[in-house]
């Protein structure tokens, strides 16, 4: 019997962690969220700005990390159009424009918010470094155009923006190490608020930037955008991802447990 259970067919794990995803989004129960100053601390720095402060958002990732970063994003921006912040968006990943430009713009809507008014997209640029030092000496310089063809010099969006140094917040929503470039090439030479967002797995290794006051804060993973929702009082895709995600999470301890203890049964056995 040991033995059979050792070598059964992995389909049916794959079968129970397939019930562990539907199951939760089929029954449309949510675990609560409990959120950490990490998090808390990019929402408390956008809530506390005053109307028509500029933020910018680097959407710096791709489709192949929607699921983790654009709820985070979309989160962002519901606050900002909330509190009647200025969006500007930009990318340095050429799979984000599509949807920095969709969620920038569709929430937007949302809140009657007009384009080159009260948000616009810069659009992509190359270079990542030499981006962010141009963009640090004349915003205009880097993007003489935005993502539409429109001459930013004349957008009202901008206004009162010249470099780096006068935006009031800046976040970069990052799959890759586009966040450690923001904090060498731009916050500590030009000296702005940083804030991040990156996938789970590279979570870990933005924490010292936090320690070290490089980051004002940190969402890491589904989790972290589950957390900005909640925080907002608009709780969406993060929310309800975070069920399935957690039942999984534990369905995969309850078979390592499983399995070890059936190894050792069996090893005594023998």
């Amino acid at each position: 019997m040991i033995e059979r259970l050792i070598n059964i067919d992995r389909r049916i794990i794959f079968l129970f962690v397939a019930m562990a995803v539907t199951v939760p989004l089929l029954a449309k129960f949510t675990l609560p969220v409990r959120t950490t100053k990490d998090v808390e601390s990019i929402f408390n720095k956008i809530d506390s700005l005053p109307d028509n402060s500029h933020v910018l958002i680097a959407f710096d990732y791709d489709p192949a990390s929607k699921e983790e970063l654009q709820p985070m994003a979309e989160a962002l921006l519901h606050h900002c159009y909330q509190k009647n912040v200025k969006v500007i968006g930009m990318t340095l990943s050429p799979g984000g424009t599509g949807l920095a430009v969709h969620a920038i713009e569709s929430i937007g809507k949302q809140y009657h918010k007009i384009k080159g008014t009260d948000f616009v997209f810069l659009g992509y640029k190359t270079g990542v470094e030499l981006v962010m030092i141009n963009m640090g000496e004349n915003i205009y310089s880097a993007f003489p155009e935005d993502f539409q063809g429109n001459p930013t010099i004349n957008l009202p969006v901008l206004e009162g923006v010249e470099s780096l140094k006068d935006f009031d917040y800046v976040v970069d929503l990052a799959s890759g190490s586009s966040i450690e470039a923001w904090i060498a090439f731009g916050k500590e030479k030009y000296g702005f608020d940083l804030g991040a967002g990156c996938t789970a797995v590279i979570g870990p290794d933005m924490y010292p930037f936090l320690q070290s006051k490089q980051l004002t804060g940190l969402m890491s993973g589904l989790k972290g955008a589950a957390e900005y929702e909640t925080l907002i009082k608009r709780e969406s895709s993060a929310v309800a991802g975070m069920s399935p995600q957690s039942v999984v999470h534990i369905l995969v301890v309850l078979f390592v447990l499983f399995g070890n203890t059936l190894y050792f049964i069996n090893k005594r056995n023998r």
